[in-house]
């Protein structure tokens, strides 16, 4: 049976020029916007927002480096419409979202867990999963692009399919799972709807409760987490990551079981973005379509030119704990900086003639990942998802030079995810 496809609202998008950050998110083409500030307001303070923004290479290191700024405001360590729910219990604990102790050392049990995979085993169950994926959501179709709406719902479904895969989920669950983990993410946005923080909050339970049995059922880890025994299978990433985080004196429970969902949720929309990205840089690059047509294996090199080109997580935030001098600039206990990690990515400073896409680009910076103590481990993974990804959807027959004409982007504050719609 063929999977229905997530639903996803399409922006109406307005040719007026830019002049706030986040709208430039999913705009067409914000990056003559983001030159304009990375040349003239490197580091400035936004009076409509109330908020400092950061734009150069600069500015944006100095920032993510800063010991003053947090990822979370120190009054609202969880928003608030996740407080008293199962999606609370989740966000709290995650490494992502906390600093200092909470911080380090899990961090390096997260880090050392992903290490764990090799990546020549994550290419190898990507693949698997792309063509897996691909052949349940086309069903009994015959061609391949009859709708373009399904490379973005392949490109959303297939991350948490290797995360979920790669955890020890097994292969029955993965479309469930799918399913929890895009719902769970979008009750996480900031300006998600009433319902869909709703359904997020359900969607967490229902992860929460999955990892629990998914935990206890790890062989030789049952006892050790309180669990009655049941039947052993296989060990994942989630039973190394209870592993390691026993290794460096973290045992609760709640901690582990929030950041094994925090590997589906952190790779969910940002590799989703990397694959519908790289679609169309190779639709509007004909001569690097032409050279991956000719040797595939630089399919490599032009999702690492993508994730610099056009980033697949355009800004994240950082927010002042204490009063000080951040990136040149006096800021106050309380303060917010949005961080535009898109802009420094096309920083001249950074990457020499950065509006070329530049699939040979020597010495090529990259600042989509972030930097500094919270710098995202998880490089490597989204890499290898997405060129599975891409390249199952090339074998497949999708033509990536008809997807630019049809391209709108999915409602985010931060993420730049493809929408491809049928232009008849």
């Amino acid at each position: 049976m063929p999977i229905p496809p997530i639903p996803i609202p399409i922006p109406i998008q307005s040719p007026a020029k830019l002049q706030d950050p986040v709208a430039a998110v999913t705009d067409p083409d914000p990056y003559p916007y983001y030159a304009e500030l990375v040349a003239s307001r490197p580091i400035y303070w936004e009076e409509s927002t109330q908020t400092w923004v950061a734009a150069s290479t600069e500015a944006v290191t100095a920032v993510l480096t800063n010991h003053l700024l947090r990822v979370r405001p120190t009054a609202e360590p969880v928003p608030k419409g996740l407080l008293g729910t199962p999606a609370e219990n989740i966000f709290r604990h995650l490494v992502r979202m906390n600093d200092g102790a909470a911080h380090c050392p899990f961090k390096q049990a997260v880090a050392a867990t992903l290490h764990a995979a090799a990546s020549v085993h994550v290419e190898a169950v990507g693949s698997k999963c792309a063509q897996q994926l691909w052949r349940e959501m086309r069903g009994e179709e015959i061609e391949p692009q009859c709708d373009l709406r399904r490379i973005a719902d392949f490109a959303l479904r297939l991350p948490a399919y290797v995360m979920a895969s790669l955890l020890g989920i097994p292969e029955d669950k993965l479309p469930q799972t799918a399913q929890w983990t895009g719902e769970f993410v979008r009750c996480l946005a900031p300006a998600g709807r009433p319902e869909e923080i709703e359904r997020g909050k359900v969607a967490a339970a229902h992860l929460l409760d999955l990892f629990r049995s998914l935990l206890a059922s790890r062989h030789g880890l049952a006892s050790r987490c309180g669990f009655a025994s049941q039947p052993a299978t296989p060990a994942g990433l989630l039973a190394t990551l209870a592993l390691e985080a026993k290794r460096v004196g973290e045992e609760n429970l709640d901690v582990i079981l929030a950041n094994g969902i925090g590997f589906l949720t952190q790779a969910y929309e940002a590799t989703a973005g990397l694959i519908g990205n790289t679609l169309l840089m190779l639709g509007t690059h004909h001569d690097v379509l032409e050279q991956i047509k000719a040797d595939r294996s630089l399919l490599e090199n032009a999702v690492e030119e993508t994730l610099r080109y056009d980033a697949p997580v355009q800004n994240t935030r950082r927010f002042a704990a204490h009063s000080g001098i951040i990136a040149g600039q006096p800021m106050s206990a309380g303060d917010t900086v949005l961080v535009l990690l898109a802009a420094a990515n096309r920083d001249p400073a950074a990457n020499p003639n950065p509006e070329k896409f530049d699939i040979h680009r020597k010495n090529r910076r990259i600042f989509t990942f972030g930097a500094g103590v919270h710098a995202c481990p998880g490089e490597a993974f989204a890499k290898k998802i997405a060129q599975a990804g891409v390249a199952q959807l090339l074998e497949s027959g999708v033509d990536p030079r008809q997807l630019a004409a049809t391209v709108t982007y999915r409602p985010s504050a931060n993420t730049r995810v493809p929408i491809f719609v049928d232009a008849n």
